[in-house]
C-alpha cells in the first residue's frame, strides 16, 4: 500500500473515532434524552455526524477543499453505508434481541472499510 495510502486510513480511523463518538453522542440525546424510538434517532444522528464527517475527511483524511457539489454529492454515496447499518442496526436489536444502546456500535464496525473506500473516491474524484 503506497504512502499516502496508509496515512489516509490512519486518518480516516482517527476521524471515524471522532465520527463515531459524534454520531453516538447525537443517538443518544435523540433516544435517552429527547425519548425518540431508536431509529428515529439513529437517521437523526447519521444526518448531523455526517455533516461533521464531510468536512473532518475533506480537511483531515483527504486535504482537499470542500466544496458544495462535493457536500451534496457525499450523502449519497453514503447512502449504502445508512442502509446496511439501518438494516444491521434492525437485525441485531429486533432479531437478535442486542440492545439498542449498543447495537450502533456493532454495525459501524462492518461498515467501516466500505465506508473508507466510497469517501475517498468521492472527495478525490468530485
Amino acid at each position: 500500500m503506497p504512502k499516502f495510502e496508509v496515512r489516509e486510513f490512519i486518518s480516516f480511523a482517527v476521524v471515524g473515532v471522532i465520527n463515531t463518538a459524534t454520531y453516538y453522542a447525537f443517538y443518544l440525546l435523540g433516544l435517552k434524552g429527547l425519548g425518540l424510538a431508536y431509529m428515529i434517532a439513529h437517521f437523526g444522528a447519521v444526518f448531523l455526524s455526517m455533516v461533521i464527517s464531510f468536512f473532518l475527511n475533506s480537511y483531515v483524511t483527504y486535504k482537499v477543499k470542500p466544496t458544495l457539489k462535493k457536500f451534496l454529492i457525499y450523502p449519497v454515496t453514503q447512502l449504502v453505508n445508512i442502509v446496511v447499518t439501518a438494516v444491521l442496526l434492525y437485525l441485531l436489536v429486533d432479531g437478535l434481541g442486542m440492545s439498542s444502546t449498543i447495537a450502533p456500535l456493532a454495525a459501524l464496525i462492518i461498515t467501516v472499510p466500505v465506508t473508507f473506500v466510497v469517501t475517498g473516491k468521492v472527495l478525490k474524484a468530485a
